[in-house]
């Protein structure tokens, strides 16, 4: 029989203030979901499938598809480079926020408020909030796209549809955890087979494929270039996914033991690098996508959803190649909805010990979300809203310290951690990453207010 987490080694280290009269994250959902005590590993590696995908979602919303379109119809390959960097950089943060629910029990969210003076934990709760915005704004634009690419209808109008789909998440909240992951993983096979059979017509010559994957110094020396490479690390490095995994994990009913939670953490990495791969191939597949049809054909102006959809399939002579392109969009902007109601729900409870319906946050965040959409198309048409999609990822990155800093801080604490502490190496890793992460973001504001 396992042994009972001793003090030094549990979230008692933590000298939370509040942790033994609160509620756990996600509240019943918590350990919600049977683990097999024993069996084959993969059988015992399925029970922890689905929170990885879930937050691969954010990984290839439709905020990526227009930082990944710009880059790749400017840049040609180049910037696949820093797809790979990112997805590897997602890869460790995310390992570190499953990490840090599994041994301590508590999301991120929840950490921030016990460990730091409430006014810095209320910064880094509006923090986070702007970064959820920012993710809404995305979702908002990417799947009204969709629906005009689809169905014909206007843009305006289809970013006040885009608000029905609290009743979407809650339909889907009410069936159990895994009905979430279910749907989520179902609309991450349509976007994958989508730009498998996109790229498949594209035939990109693979040399130079390979090639981009090298970094090249014009990703740092070309403002142009630094731009969009630190909108495609606000796409996919998003602050918010850092809070929701540290969550969503503890959905799974593993044993509260050092044993149990070592396998947790094994299982929930191997869940979240497997998924975060998928979204790798999603996002290099739309970068080679936009760098082998248009780049390739002089296109390089080619900066919005719409002027891709529009091109792909007179450029491939595949009638249907644009259809797939709106398709895999709307499963991208509905599959963000699930991610982002949850970690708004997550953030709220977490930083400020309050609860709203699921429904009220959904509103108030997709209001202000829809806002600067139809007041952007009024004045500059919808030509205004890829740009406002570009800016989105880039205010996305700029979050981004607010989050991995205090992530990196808890995980390198033995006191706080326990047994589970990160090794040495990866420590010192992660705060490479996230001086990686400043020194970038500094960059982009220096180059932005010398103009």
């Amino acid at each position: 029989m396992d042994a009972v987490l001793t003090p030094t080694e549990s979230t008692r280290a933590w000298r939370f203030s509040c942790a033994t009269q609160e509620q756990p994250s996600l509240g019943t959902l918590n350990g919600s979901v049977p683990v097999r005590a024993g069996g084959h590993w993969l059988r015992r590696l399925f029970a922890f499938v689905g929170p990885g995908y879930m937050v691969s979602v954010g990984y290839m919303d439709p905020g990526n598809w227009a930082t990944d379109i710009a880059g790749g119809a400017q840049f040609g390959y180049t910037l696949l480079a820093v797809i790979l960097l990112s997805n590897i950089t997602a890869i460790v943060l995310q390992a570190l926020a499953a990490r840090l629910g599994i041994a301590t029990g508590r999301d991120l969210a929840q950490a921030c408020r016990d460990h730091y003076p409430r006014p810095v934990g209320l910064a880094l709760w509006l923090a986070c909030e702007i970064a959820i915005i920012a993710c809404d704004l995305a979702e908002v634009i990417g799947t009204a796209i969709a629906l005009k690419l689809l169905f014909g209808i206007p843009l305006v109008m289809g970013a006040v549809i885009t608000a029905l789909d609290v009743l979407l998440v809650l339909l889907l909240m009410r069936r159990g955890f895994r009905a979430l992951e279910a749907f989520v993983m179902a609309l991450l096979a349509v976007i994958f087979v989508c730009f498998g059979v996109q790229i498949a017509l594209a035939a990109p010559p693979v040399q130079a494929v390979l090639g981009g994957f090298i970094p090249s110094s014009e990703i740092v020396t070309n403002p142009a270039a630094l731009y969009i490479a630190i909108g495609i690390i606000g796409a996919t490095v998003m602050p918010h996914n850092l809070y929701l995994h540290s969550s969503i994990v503890q959905t799974r009913a593993y044993p509260r033991t050092v044993q149990g939670r070592r396998e947790a953490v094994r299982f929930a990495v191997t869940d979240s690098t497997l998924a975060l791969m998928l979204a790798l191939f999603v996002n290099a597949s739309i970068l080679i996508l936009a760098a082998a049809v248009f780049h390739a054909s002089g296109r390089t102006e080619v900066q919005e959803i719409e002027q891709a959809f529009e091109l792909l399939s007179p450029l491939l002579g595949v009638g249907i190649a644009s259809t797939l392109f709106a398709v895999a969009l709307l499963a991208s902007g509905l599959n963000s909805t699930v991610t982002a109601t949850l970690a708004g729900q997550i953030v709220m409870e977490g930083f400020l010990h309050l609860r709203i319906p699921d429904w009220a946050r959904r509103l108030i965040t997709r209001a202000i979300a829809i806002v600067p959409v139809v007041i952007v198309t009024g004045l500059y048409g919808d030509d205004g809203t890829a740009r406002l999609l570009v800016l989105s990822q880039v205010v996305l990155s700029m979050q981004l310290p607010f989050a991995v800093i205090p992530l990196v801080q808890f995980v390198s604490d033995r006191e706080k951690m326990g047994a589970l502490v990160v090794p040495g190496w990866l420590k010192w890793l992660s705060w490479t990453i996230a001086a990686v992460i400043v020194v970038l973001n500094v960059k982009l504001l220096t180059d932005t207010v010398l103009g």
